[in-house]
């Protein structure tokens, strides 16, 4: 799978996100991850697309430590001030209602899976309905 990245140049470059992400983590715009810009220079020579690898999703608590960092890029600082200040203060509301909970797994919230079959949860529903056909 790629991903389409941007550097600290602004510069565009697509990624490769390897199967060791891709079946427990989604990223999307706008999440910030750090790759290997290694086979970058061979990459343009020989005129390939993917220049970079995905090497680590950043979180949302490490990338509010990156960002008061004096390695966090300017190009970056601004991206996030600006559009995602709502996003920034729902996560924070979600991340202090799940703070109340008894489980500490200082793990991210998961999403739902919507492209999962739900199992039958009205089977006991369909005994009391069998039981009172029964009666009658």
């Amino acid at each position: 799978m790629y991903q389409k990245v941007m550097d600290a140049k602004r510069e565009r470059l697509l990624a490769i996100f390897p199967a060791k992400f891709q079946k427990s983590m989604w990223i999307k715009r706008g999440n910030f991850v750090v790759v290997d810009e290694t086979g970058r220079e061979e990459a343009a020579e020989f005129g390939r697309k993917v220049g970079c690898v995905v090497i680590q999703v950043l979180f949302y608590e490490r990338v509010r430590v990156l960002q008061k960092s004096p390695e966090w890029p300017e190009v970056f600082k601004a991206a996030t001030s600006g559009n995602s200040k709502q996003d920034l203060q729902s996560h924070t509301s979600n991340m202090e209602e799940n703070d109340n909970s008894s489980d500490d797994d200082r793990l991210p919230p998961l999403e739902a899976n919507t492209n999962r079959l739900r199992p039958f949860q009205s089977h006991s529903d369909t005994e009391s309905a069998s039981d009172s056909d029964s009666e009658a």
